[in-house]
C-alpha cells in the first residue's frame, strides 16, 4: 500500500517534469539514480540465482512503461490509466496459467469490483472506442500483470535483493542504449528535472521497487495486483491537496469501489488462516 501512495503521490511530479525532458531519457535517468543508490546498499547481498529473474523483470518494466509512455501519446489518459489498470484482473489469470490454480472466490469477487472501480475514476461516461494507443495501453498492463507473477513467483526462492537491483539496473541500461533513437530528445535542464529525478529515482523506484519485491515474498500476486489498484486513488487525493483538482460523484464512488475490493480481500485474509510467504499453492 506504501508503494502505490508513493507512485500516487509523484504523478504530478512527473507530469510536469516531462514538459522540458523526453521521456524514455527521463526513465533512464530515474531507474539509473535507483540502481546506484540499490547497488550501493546491497552490494553484499547479491546472488547469482536472483541475476536471471531480475534480467527478465527488469526488461518487463522497461517494455511496459515504453508501451504505456506511447500509447499514451495515442489515447485519453483516462483510458491509459484504466487499460494499465487492466493487469489488476490479468494477474490471476496468468498465475492460473503458471500454477494451474483458479483464485479463490472471494479474491475473484475483490477483483470484479476494484476493477469496476477503475473504469468508473478513469472511463469517460460518453462511450469507450478502441484506437491503436489502447492496443498499446493493453500491452503495457500485460507487461506488468506478468511482472507481477514473476517477482512473486522468484523472490521467496532466491530473495528481494538480487531481483530489486537487477530489475532496475537493467530498465536503465535499455533507457541508456534506446533514447537516443526511440523519441526526439528534448533535454532543458532544471531544478523541477532535478527534483523529479531525485524523487522518483531514490522513493518511487528505489524504495518502492525494493519494498514490492520483498512484500511479495508474503503475499500472492492476486492480492498484489489488487493492492496496486489503489494507485489511482493516491493520485487522485495527491491532485485534489496540490492543484484542487476535483472528482466528480461518479469518480469518488468507483474510488470507494477500489477500497471496497482491497479490504475485502484484505478483511477476508485476515479473518482465514492464511499465513506465511506466498507459495505457488497458495496462489
Amino acid at each position: 500500500m506504501v508503494v502505490t501512495i508513493i507512485w500516487g503521490t509523484t504523478f504530478v511530479l512527473v507530469k510536469n517534469a516531462l514538459a522540458d525532458i523526453s521521456t524514455i531519457l527521463f526513465l533512464a535517468l530515474r531507474f539509473g539514480v535507483a540502481a546506484i543508490v540499490l547497488a550501493a546498499v546491497y552490494r553484499t547481498k547479491l546472488r547469482r540465482p536472483g541475476l536471471l529473474p531480475g534480467l527478465a523483470a527488469g526488461g518487463l518494466l522497461f517494455i511496459a512503461y515504453c508501451f504505456q509512455t506511447y500509447g499514451l501519446a495515442l489515447t485519453t489518459a483516462s483510458k491509459s490509466a484504466f487499460l494499465t489498470g487492466l493487469s489488476i484482473p490479468m494477474v490471476p489469470l496468468f498465475a492460473s496459467l503458471v500454477y494451474k490454480i483458479r483464485p479463490r472466490l472471494f479474491e475473484a469477487v475483490g477483483i470484479v469490483i476494484a476493477t469496476l472501480g477503475m473504469a468508473l475514476m478513469t472511463l469517460p461516461s460518453a462511450g469507450f472506442s478502441v484506437n491503436r494507443g489502447d492496443l498499446l495501453s493493453t500491452c503495457c498492463a500485460i507487461a506488468f500483470a506478468i511482472h507481477i507473477v514473476l517477482v512473486s513467483h522468484y523472490t521467496p526462492m532466491t530473495g528481494f535483493e538480487t531481483i530489486a537491483v537487477v530489475q532496475v539496473a537493467t530498465a536503465a541500461l535499455l533507457g541508456a542504449m534506446t533514447f537516443r533513437f526511440a523519441e526526439p530528445v528534448r533535454f532543458h535542464w532544471n531544478t523541477g528535472i532535478a527534483v523529479a529525478v531525485l524523487v522518483t529515482g531514490l522513493f518511487a523506484t528505489a524504495l518502492a521497487f525494493t519494498t514490492m519485491a520483498w512484500a511479495q515474498q508474503y503475499t500472492t500476486a492476486t492480492r498484489s495486483a489488487l493492492i496496486f489498484a489503489l494507485e489511482p486513488v493516491a493520485a487522485w487525493i495527491t491532485s485534489y491537496l496540490l492543484m484542487g483538482e476535483m472528482l466528480s460523484l461518479r469518480g469518488r464512488f468507483g474510488a470507494g469501489l477500489i477500497l471496497a475490493g482491497v479490504l475485502l480481500v484484505e478483511l477476508r485474509r485476515g479473518a482465514g488462516s492464511e499465513t506465511g510467504p506466498a507459495t505457488p499453492a497458495s496462489i
